[in-house]
């Protein structure tokens, strides 16, 4: 076990240049790579032009960098895109805490994805299933000859499913299982799914109409787990216990109330989102996995769990993650390149483990603070800033500002507009 790429202390103390240097001597990047990350990526407006429609312009996020993260006994810094203030801070303090217990175990599925094709006006309905049941060799044959690189990189398609909906809209879907290996496996999930289609509605006697992946990749998941001596939770005048008995009972308030629960899971995906936008994943395809996942009981609750056991706390995530480590924009955008050169992992697996870790961080860092100071102070805090930037700070003056503003609990635009006239006038 090496501390040496994601145990950096003081990391965010130092200034922007000696951040740099840190980077490039514990992550061997190369001038040109620390350059991607200073000057935002080059995505310059001829190469976005050619991701998407319509192109007018770039817009820029902050890069941060999620520290001291021990996962299955490997160390991981985390790039995390993301623009809201104390989300890298929070999961990196609640890393080092759950690092003090042993760190997070992480286990992942095999990368399953299901490609849907709907079936309408199928004339025998259970004649047609068990037509379909009986060809699942040949389905499988077809989708895989419609995709051979899938195959040839390990994965393929793998099984089938079929579904019957009676009143109010009466059809079948197939679902086609299929191993993306170590892609996130949307557009090969689609290309077999409208390869398969004429087999599936000559079979069937019915009519095809969609054929589209499902973003609830529930034969997808990742899970998470950790386990906190609870003296290492003591703080702001309460002990461990205490500390953990409120957190306990906030995730409580999660469970059994959806509408704590969407503020809650929101927090979670705070921190996968941040990830999934730093690697080239498709964020909105996990947020709706994840919030179909926590709905999938037909009640929406908490994507976590939290409980106390001799004298530890105890937490666990399970959440779908279809990310990839191949294809996607990884080869367009060259910040994302050097930002999972930094991550180094080797799988879409591995991936969705460290980001199952990171979201169940982000989730300990928002309960602990409900449970304790409120989840205001730290974030006003780090919020200040911001503020203090769009007042027109500049240097020195926005950490003053900011400070300023924080002691007076007024953190707004135009309490810092005044500061910063009165420092000009000085």
């Amino acid at each position: 076990m090496s501390e040496g790429r994601s145990r950096i202390p003081g990391f965010y103390r130092l200034d922007v240049d000696s951040r740099h240097s840190e980077l490039q001597s514990r992550f061997d990047l190369t001038p040109e790579e620390v350059g991607v990350l200073a000057d935002g990526g080059q995505l310059g407006i001829h190469r976005a032009d050619k991701m998407v429609e319509n192109c007018v312009g770039v817009f820029g996020l902050p890069i941060g960098l999620g520290l001291n993260f021990l996962i299955n006994e490997r160390d991981y810094a985390v790039p995390m895109v993301i623009e809201e203030p104390s989300v890298v801070a929070a999961v990196s303090n609640m890393a080092r805490t759950v690092r003090k217990g042993g760190g997070f175990r992480a286990e992942a599925d095999p990368s399953m994805m299901i490609g849907q094709v709907q079936i309408l006006d199928a004339p025998d309905p259970e004649k047609a299933r068990r037509a379909l049941e009986e060809a699942k060799t040949e389905i499988l044959d077809r989708a895989n000859r419609v995709h051979p690189n899938m195959v040839r990189r390990g994965g393929g398609a793998r099984d089938i499913e079929v579904r019957s909906f009676g009143a109010p809209y009466p059809m079948l879907v197939v679902h086609l299982l299929i191993d993306c290996a170590d892609a996130m496996g949307a557009n090969a999930v689609n290309t077999m799914a409208e390869g398969v289609a004429p087999l599936i509605e000559e079979l069937s006697g019915g009519s095809v109409n969609l054929r589209i992946l499902s973003n609830l990749a529930d034969r997808r998941c990742a899970r998470a787990s950790c386990a906190i001596p609870e003296m290492l939770l003591a703080g702001n005048e309460l002990t461990g216990p205490e500390v953990a008995e409120g957190i306990v009972q906030a995730y409580r308030f999660a469970a059994v109330d959806p509408y704590r629960a969407a503020t809650h899971n929101k927090g979670v995906m705070n921190g996968i989102d941040a990830v999934a936008i730093a690697t080239g994943n498709d964020w909105r395809g996990v947020e709706a996995g994840a919030h179909a996942f926590a709905a999938r009981t037909g009640t929406y609750t908490s994507l976590t769990e939290w409980k106390r056991e001799q004298g530890r706390l105890v937490g666990s995530i399970e959440l779908p993650m279809a990310v990839g480590v191949v294809g996607g924009s990884t080869g367009v955008h060259p910040a994302i390149r050097v930002m999972r050169k930094i991550l180094n992992a080797h799988s879409a697996a591995e991936l969705g483990m460290v980001m199952a870790a990171v979201g169940l961080a982000q989730n300990l860092g928002a309960l602990r603070a409900l449970a304790t100071e409120g989840i205001q102070r730290g974030h006003m805090s780090l919020h200040a800033r911001s503020v203090a930037l769009a007042a027109g700070a500049q240097g020195a003056d926005i950490d003053r500002i900011a400070a300023e503003m924080v002691a007076m609990g007024r953190v707004k635009l135009d309490v810092a507009r005044d500061l910063l006239s009165r420092r000009k006038a000085v």
